[in-house]
């Protein structure tokens, strides 16, 4: 039997960021088959349709007809995750590098793609900072997200994907098995993920120890970063440096605001129920949200919230944000459990105003009791 466990006192590290090697064999394995997509499966103009391609290793999620986003596990990547994401007007919300790079994107920080969830700093291993850029040489303090299986993939008014992965260190030991469902829906004008994850500790006991670098996040298009002229180096928690440099800000358009009535630049490393994301791009405003659960350990989470387009909320951060608070760690014992629960969600033409966040947030609440 499963069971949670308090936070308890101890230590914490930080942030991070690399180069590519190439991985245009991935960008290929995504979009070769995007014209064959509808021939495998009827796609229904009304609800959520999923379409499996495990030859591809990705499940493409349809809302009224339309591509929202694809569930992929390439075997090349340290990590599952969601890419793209498409508002329901059509317009691409994530960062296109390392994937499918766009002309003018930033290209730092490798690991931030699409949408992801992990966290930098379980039993020592850095499973956030993880990706292609990191020598095999020391691969050793990095861990793996392993793709195992699709337990159910369900389409109708809501579609259902659950799935289920190991966390490994580089060695192929697992250290945790996660089982997430994820539960897609939406309208003309929004489309809703809600993210239920189970972490299980497998061989023996796992520590989740601070850091920033977590947990549920989203690397965002350029048009939703905020403006800035500043060069901005950034450090992870092993001391490797990132330069995000500055760059033409034509079209950039993005701010957040936060349950806790904070905006732009201020929202970062503090605790909120939910961050709002709002931009422009093609002419149509459009705004993106991360929603915590009451119930999720480190309620409120702390937003990791970036100028340059990192965005997630950290259930598992603390001292890492704000010093002053004490530094915790997260300890399962073997065969024990804990459940993070999230919500993303985006609409198109109007920004979302607090009231109407407010209710967003309740209904997700309300929703997993």
């Amino acid at each position: 039997m499963t069971t949670r466990r308090d936070f308890i006192h101890l230590t914490a590290p930080g942030a991070g960021g690399h180069t590519l090697p190439a991985l245009l064999i991935i960008a290929v394995l995504i979009f070769a088959a995007a014209g064959l997509t509808a021939s495998a499966q009827k796609i229904k103009d009304k609800g959520v349709t999923l379409v499996r391609l495990d030859d591809q290793r990705k499940v493409d999620v349809y809302i009224n007809g339309k591509l929202f986003t694809s569930y992929m596990y390439p075997q090349e990547i340290e990590k599952p995750f969601l890419f793209p994401v498409n508002a329901p007007n059509g317009a691409v919300i994530t960062r296109g590098y390392p994937i499918a790079p766009r002309k003018g994107e930033r290209v730092d920080h490798p690991h931030h793609i699409g949408i992801w969830f992990n966290h930098g700093n379980v039993n020592g291993l850095d499973f956030w900072n993880n990706s292609s850029a990191i020598p095999e040489n020391k691969k050793d303090t990095y861990g793996k997200i392993v793709h195992q299986k699709i337990i159910k993939a369900e389409s109708g008014k809501k579609g259902i994907l659950e799935v289920e992965m190991n966390w490994n260190d580089n060695k192929g030991n697992t250290i945790l098995v996660e089982r997430t469902t994820y539960i897609f829906s939406g309208d003309a004008v929004s489309s809703t993920i809600d993210h239920l994850s189970t972490l299980t500790a497998s061989n023996g006991p796992v520590t989740f120890g601070e850091t920033k670098e977590g947990m549920f996040a989203i690397r965002v298009d350029r048009a939703f970063e905020m403006p800035s002229n500043e060069s901005l180096i950034f450090t992870d928690d092993k001391g490797n440096p990132t330069t995000v440099k500055a760059v033409d800000n034509t079209g950039v358009t993005g701010n957040y605001y936060s349950s806790e009535k904070l905006t732009g630049d201020k929202v970062w490393g503090t605790r909120n129920s939910w961050v709002l994301l709002s931009g422009t791009k093609d002419n149509v405003k459009i705004t993106f949200g991360i929603f915590d659960h009451n119930l999720n350990p480190g309620f409120p989470a702390y937003a990791h919230a970036r100028g340059y387009g990192l965005f997630s909320l950290n259930n598992l951060g603390q001292n890492s944000y704000d010093p002053k608070q004490e530094k915790k760690e997260y300890k399962l014992a073997q065969g024990e459990s804990m459940t993070l629960r999230h919500r993303f969600y985006v609409q198109t033409g109007i920004e979302i105003a607090r009231e109407n966040a407010i209710y967003i947030w309740q209904d997700f609440i309300k929703n997993y009791k």
